[in-house]
């Protein structure tokens, strides 16, 4: 099975759940219980706090249900991530201007060891500094790319065409790769200084 096929059964297995919960809101359950991780790792990504993303995920949630008479069944994934987006924009506005803290770490279903923490909270801090160097449009792109969308759900969510989607996305991936080096380069300077 390719990935367009999974894709493809996925977004035919949503209209199906949508429409039976547009019928009874009793039968949205399934639909959360297939994106409430992905929402909140989306959410946590954005936000940077699991309370915030919790919060965040809760709002989503809520809008998504009461807005599923008009959702169109066959672009719910889109739709939903539409609702995250904008609720996490709303939330990073209504903040005050605060320094995110550097332990960031996904969350993650399993308790990992001291050290498999530490490795993953430096890398998630590196992406992190190396990511809020990119224009804000790129930075959403990937947000939405790592939440698992694919560019036409991606284009979607912003209202912009796929074309522009692509474009943005090559070229935050090759200013990523250009930061990663700068970055990898100035690490090995400072640890040879250090010696």
């Amino acid at each position: 099975m390719t990935a367009t096929t999974g894709l493809c059964d996925t977004v035919s297995d949503d209209a199906a759940l949508v429409v039976r919960a547009q019928i009874d809101r009793g039968a949205f359950g399934p639909l959360y219980q297939r994106y409430a991780d992905l929402v909140f790792r989306y959410c946590y990504r954005r936000l940077g706090e699991q309370e915030a993303a919790a919060d965040a995920t809760s709002q989503i949630f809520i809008k998504a249900i009461t807005g599923l008479p008009g959702c169109n069944p066959e672009k719910f994934r889109s739709w939903l991530f539409a609702i995250a987006h904008n609720v996490t924009i709303d939330m990073l506005r209504a903040r005050k201007p605060e320094r995110m803290d550097d332990d960031f770490a996904e969350p993650v279903d399993h308790a990992p060891g001291p050290e498999e923490q530490a490795v993953q909270n430096d890398e998630n801090a590196r992406l992190r500094d190396v990511m809020s160097q990119l224009p804000a449009d790129q930075q959403r792109i990937l947000e939405l790319r790592l939440a698992g969308l694919t560019t036409v759900e991606i284009a979607e969510v912003l209202g912009r065409s796929r074309g522009a989607i692509d474009t943005a996305q090559c070229r935050a991936v090759q200013r990523l790769r250009v930061l990663f080096n700068e970055d990898r380069s100035r690490t090995k300077v400072l640890s040879n200084e250090s010696i």
